[in-house]
């Protein structure tokens, strides 16, 4: 939030934004807008001019957890093994989309990448890992980050409700990683 805007509105929007985190975590990327309002104090207008779109307040809502991942991926960035800084990277975002109810919604692509701050974000972040692991050999030319956070998001949002939500997602991202054949 810029200060330049009035105390109140600053207040406003921390106030709006704690129980926006609050609902998502309870209820995922369906949280209820005017829910959140009512919580927080102040009318539906003056949660849409703080956040404009659904996207919006997800994409606040995940911001420090984004910022956890950028800075996951550039430790990671210097480990010796590309294959495994990668998929090691992968893995909690794997783990914190799950654990974070909202998170995978705020990743989707829905319109142009320079839309969505947070999956703009772990783009830049993670293109060196990627092109490590390529430049390496570790991983097939082509494939790109948002390639990856997509496939990461399709399993997130296609376990959320299952009765074990992280085990199934762990489980469909390695099967996705070691590939569907048996080794030979």
């Amino acid at each position: 939030m810029p200060e330049r805007r009035r105390a109140d509105a600053r207040r406003n929007y921390t106030r709006i934004l704690a129980v926006a985190e609050e609902e998502v975590a309870a209820h995922g990327s369906d949280a209820s807008l005017e829910q959140i309002a009512r919580t927080a104090g102040v009318g539906s207008a003056t949660v849409r001019r703080h956040f404009p779109t659904r996207r919006a307040l997800l994409e606040a809502v995940s911001r420090k957890r984004i910022e956890a991942l950028c800075v996951r991926a550039h430790e990671l960035t210097g480990k010796d093994d590309s294959r495994s800084a990668l998929l090691e990277w992968l893995d909690d975002v794997v783990t914190y989309s799950v654990s974070a109810r909202g998170l995978a919604a705020a990743l989707a692509y829905g319109g142009p990448v320079h839309e969505n701050s947070c999956s703009a974000a772990l783009e830049e972040a993670a293109g060196p890992l990627l092109r490590r692991a390529v430049q390496d050999g570790a991983l097939a030319t082509g494939v790109t980050v948002a390639d990856l956070i997509t496939l990461i998001v399709g399993i997130v949002l296609a376990t959320e409700h299952h009765p074990d939500p992280a085990t199934q997602a762990d489980r469909l991202f390695w099967l996705a990683v070691a590939g569907l054949s048996p080794q030979s």
